[in-house]
């Protein structure tokens, strides 16, 4: 099974946001997705991921099904397309690059703003999902399972999950400290104004309203993430009516001015989180009583300290990861010689049923009862040595040739046929 897992990934490390947007997955698209894949391929252990960097598909298979996927998820997405796309994908056609690969992710080592925290809540969702369709088996339980478990350690062991390390999860995690509930006026959804979206979608008691001069994008995204939706020609009026104001615009001069503000005398206190490289908010606005403003370069020296944290954490997180591999590749041996192991078992019950009918038919049920136990503890105890050398045989990649001889040696095979 491990060396039949396999993986397709589009993500930012390849492809640009145009691309990755067209290909992003809500859960009824991942779960469609999957059941196509059941439909159409021999495959289990399906795994569908999407997030705003990345769209991937887990899967074990005997065959490389690695671009017929591509093209089923490109045609699913109303993509004709297909040839044009195809080169924006990674492909992973051994299991062990494609573990490591989701080790990778799952953990945040391959985030475009590295150690993001939101990847393994996405990465559980995406698990939830498969069993939600009876889509996980043991392998892929097992190989999640040991990935949250690694996690755990990432988060208690190192300082890879300190602090917000993006500007726009910065500016999240400031305004979540300004002011219990409140009303959030988003203006300007470009790539970074979108960022602050997706991260408040995280979050509760936070009321958000969208403004951009395109309003089809902002209806687009409120659409998405549960969020309102108001007229840039009516910015005034939202002003009023938010607690924190939150600027990404893409001009040449601030739009936000002290004149603004001063029209708007009367408000209640209000801040400004200002993300627009130039800048979007004049500086004056602090002019104004109570009015405060927050720059995008106090939260980008934030957000660099706690990258340069993550990023000395790398090295340690990596170890954890390797550790958690080798526990894992030691689970997936030993899963190959398990079937040889229930065939000896069912093998010597066999025999020791059979001489129990031949010789204990004039027992008194407490003598019969002592005799299983005798016998049952002999069984366990002549199967002990073959259990244990067959899993050390597994560590030193030896299994085969063990499995073979106690195949011949027991007539396993033969006894299956048989039961």
């Amino acid at each position: 099974m491990y060396n039949q897992f396999k993986s397709i990934s589009l993500s930012h490390r390849n492809a640009p946001l145009a691309i990755r947007e067209q290909l992003a997955l809500n859960e009824a698209e991942a779960k469609g997705i999957m059941l196509r894949l059941k439909d159409f391929f021999d495959v289990s252990d399906v795994l569908a991921v999407s997030t705003c960097n990345r769209t991937e598909i887990y899967y074990s298979s005997a065959s490389d099904w690695n671009e017929d996927i591509i093209k089923l998820l490109l045609i699913e997405k109303g993509i004709s397309d297909t040839e044009s796309f195809i080169n924006y994908f990674e492909k992973f056609s051994e299991g062990e690059a494609a573990v490591q690969h989701l080790f990778q992710v799952a953990t945040g080592l391959q985030s475009q703003v590295v150690g993001d925290m939101q990847i393994p809540n996405q990465i559980k969702h995406a698990y939830q999902w498969s069993a939600d369709l009876n889509m996980a088996g043991p392998f892929l339980h097992r190989l999640l399972h040991t990935i949250f478990f690694a996690n755990k350690r990432v988060a208690q062991e190192t300082f890879f999950r300190d602090g917000a390390a993006s500007v726009s999860y910065a500016a999240v995690e400031l305004l979540e400290g300004l002011t219990p509930n409140p009303k959030v006026l988003i203006v300007g959804l470009g790539e970074i104004g979108t960022d602050v979206c997706r991260n408040l979608a995280q979050k509760r008691d936070v009321e958000v309203t969208l403004i951009n001069r395109t309003k089809s994008k902002a209806e687009k995204l409120g659409t998405e993430l549960g969020f309102r939706v108001a007229d840039f020609f009516d910015i005034e009026a939202e002003i009023s009516k938010a607690d924190i104001i939150v600027s990404s615009i893409a001009r040449d001069e601030p739009f936000f001015t002290k004149e603004m503000m001063v029209r708007l005398r009367g408000m209640s206190f209000k801040y400004f989180i200002d993300l627009s490289v130039p800048r979007s908010v004049s500086p004056e606005v602090e002019e104004i009583p109570g009015v405060v403003l927050y720059t995008i370069d106090s939260i980008r020296s934030k957000a660099d300290e706690a990258l340069h944290r993550r990023l000395d954490a790398v090295p340690h997180v990596r170890e954890i990861i390797d550790e958690a591999v080798l526990e894992f590749n030691d689970w997936s041996r030993e899963m190959i010689v398990s079937p040889t192991i229930q065939k000896l078992k069912g093998a010597l019950e066999q025999i020791r049923k059979e001489e129990l009918t031949r010789f204990t038919k004039n027992l008194s049920d407490s003598e019969l009862e002592k005799v299983e136990r005798i016998t049952t503890s002999m069984m366990q105890k002549i199967l002990k040595l073959p259990v244990l050398q067959l899993k050390a045989a597994c560590k030193r990649g030896e299994a085969e040739t063990l499995i073979d001889v106690l195949n011949d040696l027991f007539n396993l095979e033969k006894e299956k046929a048989d039961h």
